[in-house]
Order: C-alpha cells, then sequence, then structure tokens
C-alpha cells in the first residue's frame, strides 16, 4: 500500500502551496533560454568570423574554449552551491540569511576566480603541452595567446556567475537575460571590428572576450546592490566570509565541482583524442559543437531553473512541490529539446555561408550535429536536468558519484575504444557522448524515483516562531539590506574568515 502511495505520488505531485504557476515558470525558463541562446550563437558568430582568418585559428579557438568551458563549469559549480542555499532560505521565508549567502558566494568567486587565474597563468605552457602537444605550430601559437586573454578573464567570469546565480535564486532571469544582450554585443562588435577591420587575426577574437567578461561582472555587481531587492549584497558580506555560511555552500558546490570539473576535464581528453584525427576533424568538431549547443540551449537554461524551482519548493518543507516544479521544468525540456533540436536539422544548408570550411570539414559537421540532435531528443534532459534537481536537494555525493563513472566508463571509454581502437576516428567519440547520457538518464532517473533525496537537507531548520508556508511570496520579504539584522542571525554566523588572510 505503502509502495503504491509512493508511485502515485511520483507520478501526481501536488504542492502544499504552488510557489511557481505556469506564468511564474514560464517568466523564469524564457529569459535563461533568451540568454542561453545569446551566448551560444555568439559561439557561432565567434567560430564564422575566425573562420575568416584561418583553420588554424578555428582549431585553436575550439581547444581553447574546451579548456574555458573546464573553468566554467567550476565556477557553476561554485555559483549553484549559493543559489541552493539562497533559494532555499527564500523559500523558507527568510531573506536576510538569503543575502548572506549571496554575498558570501560573491566573496568566494572571486577568490576563486584570482586563485585559478594565477595558477593556469603559471601553468599556462606546460598545460597547453600536456593537453594539445601535437598540434600544428600555427594552431599551437594562436591557442598560446587566445588562452592568455581568457586567463585574465576568469576573475571576471567567476564573479559574474555569481551574481547571475542569485538573481536567478529570486526569479529574476530577465535581468541576467539583458546584461548578457549587452555583454554579447559588447563582444560581437569587438569581434567584428578585430577581425574584419583590424584584421588582428586571433587578438580581434581575444581582446573582446575579456572586455565583454569584465563589462558583464561590473554591471551585474552593481544591480545586485540596489537595497530594494529580496536579496542584496553587503560588501562586508563579500569582504568577510563566515564560517557557518561558507560551509553550507561548499558542501553543495564541493561534489559539484569535483564531479563537473571531471566531466569537463574529460571534454578536454575528449578533444585531445581528436586531435589525434587531424586538422580537418578537428575543425569539424569545433564547427559542430558551435552549432549543436542551439538544440540543447533550452536543457542548459532549465538547469538554472530546476535549482531555483526545486530549493524554493524544499526551503519551504514542501517535497511534494518539488517534485510537481521539476516534472514541469522536465516537461518543458523534452518539447523544447526535440523542437530544436529537429529544426536545427532542417536548417543545416542555410548555415552553410557562415562557415568558410572546406567542404569535406561541413559534411563531416553535418553529420556530427544529426547524430547529436536526435541522441539529445532522447536522452539530455533526464541527463542533466534531475541532475540539478537532485543537488537542489542535497543529493550531492550520489550525482558525484554516478557523473564521474559514467564520464569515465562510457563517455571516454566508447571514445576510445571505437575512435582509437576501432578507427571510428570523429564518429566514435561522439557515440561516446550518447553512452554517457544514457547512463546518467538511467541512474538519475532511478534515483529520483526512488525519494531517497528527501531526507537530505541544506539549511538549518527556521527557528521557531518563524513560518517557512505563507500567504506571501518568498520574493516578497521585506528587503534585508533595508532593516537591521538581529543578533540571533549575527550569532548564527561566527568564525569569520578575512578575505584578505585567505
Amino acid at each position: 500500500m505503502n509502495k503504491t502511495r509512493r508511485h502515485t505520488t511520483f507520478r501526481h505531485p501536488h504542492p502544499r502551496r504552488v510557489l511557481f504557476t505556469a506564468r511564474d515558470l514560464f517568466a523564469l525558463m524564457a529569459p535563461l533560454a533568451v540568454e542561453q541562446a545569446l551566448v551560444m550563437l555568439v559561439s557561432v558568430v565567434d567560430v564564422a568570423m575566425i573562420s575568416n582568418v584561418s583553420e588554424a585559428a578555428v582549431s585553436a579557438v575550439s581547444l581553447v574554449d574546451m579548456l574555458t568551458y573546464f573553468f566554467i563549469v567550476l565556477f557553476a559549480a561554485l555559483s549553484a552551491g549559493g543559489a541552493v542555499v539562497a533559494s532555499q532560505y527564500l523559500g523558507a521565508q527568510r531573506p536576510a540569511e538569503a543575502s548572506r549567502a549571496a554575498g558570501q558566494l560573491i566573496g568566494l568567486a572571486f577568490l576563486f576566480g584570482m586563485g585559478l587565474g594565477a595558477v593556469i597563468l603559471v601553468a599556462e605552457e606546460p598545460l597547453l603541452a600536456l593537453l594539445f602537444g601535437q598540434v600544428e605550430a600555427a594552431v599551437w601559437d594562436a591557442a598560446w595567446l587566445y588562452l592568455l586573454f581568457t586567463i585574465a578573464s576568469l576573475p571576471f567570469l567567476a564573479l559574474y556567475d555569481g551574481a547571475a546565480a542569485v538573481f536567478r535564486s529570486m526569479n529574476k532571469t530577465s535581468v541576467t537575460m539583458y546584461v548578457s544582450l549587452a555583454a554579447n554585443g559588447v563582444n560581437v562588435i569587438g569581434n567584428a571590428l578585430g577581425v574584419f577591420v583590424f584584421q588582428a587575426g586571433i587578438l580581434g577574437v581575444a581582446v573582446p572576450t575579456l572586455i565583454a567578461r569584465a563589462f558583464s561582472a561590473v554591471v551585474i555587481l552593481a544591480l545586485l546592490r540596489r537595497p530594494a531587492l529580496p536579496v542584496c549584497v553587503r560588501l562586508r558580506d563579500t569582504l568577510q566570509l563566515k564560517a557557518a555560511m561558507v560551509r553550507r555552500i561548499l558542501t553543495i558546490a564541493v561534489p559539484g565541482a569535483i564531479e563537473n570539473g571531471t566531466f569537463a576535464f574529460g571534454k578536454v581528453v575528449v578533444v585531445a583524442i581528436v586531435a589525434l584525427f587531424g586538422t580537418t576533424q578537428m575543425a569539424a568538431n569545433g564547427v559542430a559543437d558551435s552549432i549543436e549547443k542551439l538544440a540543447v540551449l533550452v536543457v542548459t537554461a532549465n538547469n538554472l531553473a530546476v535549482i531555483t524551482v526545486a530549493g524554493q519548493y524544499l526551503g519551504a518543507g514542501d517535497t511534494a512541490g518539488a517534485r510537481f516544479g521539476v516534472r514541469q521544468v522536465m516537461r518543458a525540456s523534452f518539447v523544447a529539446t526535440a523542437v530544436l533540436g529537429l529544426g536545427e536539422i532542417a536548417l543545416l544548408p542555410a548555415l552553410r555561408p557562415l562557415f568558410a570550411v572546406t567542404d569535406a570539414t561541413w559534411s563531416l559537421s553535418c553529420v556530427l550535429i544529426v547524430t547529436h540532435n536526435l541522441m539529445a531528443i532522447a536522452l539530455h534532459p533526464a541527463s542533466f536536468n534531475l541532475a540539478n534537481a537532485l543537488r537542489a536537494a542535497g543529493d550531492v555525493t550520489f550525482t558525484m558519484v554516478v557523473g564521474i563513472a559514467s564520464l569515465i566508463i562510457c563517455r571516454l571509454g566508447t571514445a576510445y575504444l571505437l575512435g582509437v581502437v576501432a578507427s571510428w576516428g570523429i564518429y566514435g567519440v561522439w557515440l561516446g557522448m550518447g553512452a554517457d547520457w544514457l547512463a546518467r538518464s538511467v541512474a538519475f532517473g532511478l534515483r529520483w524515483r526512488s525519494h531517497a533525496w528527501e531526507s537530505r537537507k541544506v539549511i538549518e531548520d527556521t527557528p521557531r516562531g518563524e513560518k517557512t508556508l505563507s500567504n506571501h511570496s518568498p520574493t516578497a520579504a521585506q528587503p534585508p539590506c533595508s532593516s537591521n539584522l538581529t543578533s540571533q542571525e549575527f550569532t548564527a554566523e561566527t568564525q569569520p574568515i578575512s578575505m584578505a588572510s585567505s
């Protein structure tokens, strides 16, 4: 009887109180999808522009972007940790603590971005030699220069990711959309000037990337200081880190960083394998990678949205609501991936003039895109949206173990066996991607149905006398920066960690 009840609850969950109506979910997800589309379209434009320089330049940008992806997912894991904590505090009607979590996230992001940038700067040449030492000299020189400017942009990228995660936890995704629109406009205009007007080659793409990331970080941090926001950041919370709040953030962030960092490094290893197949397959890999992202942009956007939705429901103590919200987000992901994936395949002939590559490179790119999109329609949402839903519940160890195991056994194992041993080349590498998605989808789907994640806890219980569920929206509480904090709120956060001493 109990099993039947639990199964029914999974299939037809009913929240205690609907925190996200259909209109709310659309308002949350649509700007995120537009933002992701902007980022991915700019990537296509970047590759298309740089293809007018040489295929060596295209290969260099592709190689460094794969390495940059490694940095990005580390920042994203840290930001996700802060977003989960802030979202759960908002769901529990505790905006002052949500604001403190936001400030701590921004401080941690700055330290992490600076530290990572310093490490990579020192190890730049050995790192390139280790990963891409067998590439042509022209590719090596362009990759070295492009990576140098990427390193300089890392602190700005980390700050933007952290601040954007705070806005998403407040359901204010339109803010990040507009900032992204402006920053990507700066990037595209800069690229056009650098490549076509100044004919600066790889510098024509690298310099605008740095400027755009600095611009986005400064703007979004300024917006986050507004006291009228449900969550706003005080300078003291960013400069003096508190052990208890940092621990909550890192409890989510560290396993996510290990998993996502391993995943990103696995992608870099995959690119290193692709480098064995020659410049044509490397260039095709870069072109296909820049286009296929458009097919999964809604899933990528909903990876962020599902943290807010599940986090606020779980902060309110409503696991049925979390199941309800995640199901709605997943449904949107599957439908959108089918529409975008098939539409992108149909538009491939129209995209051909954008890329100044050989016919052999383009034909290979098209095969990879079709393969990717068909696999994504069936597997991508369950592979990634469910993982973030589990993280929002604090079930981070399971997602980390599954993610790493699937990467090593399925993605890298299949890529090596089919790509190198069986001599399928780039085709075997991309089939390894599908094997990874299949394993993740099965594991995360079974975990979600098991309800084991419901016993996890991210934030401390709401103090006695405070209501967790009320008749007001969790983001409609009194702005925390406009009122004084109670002594109880300060005593809960002891053991300061000075940013200067860190």
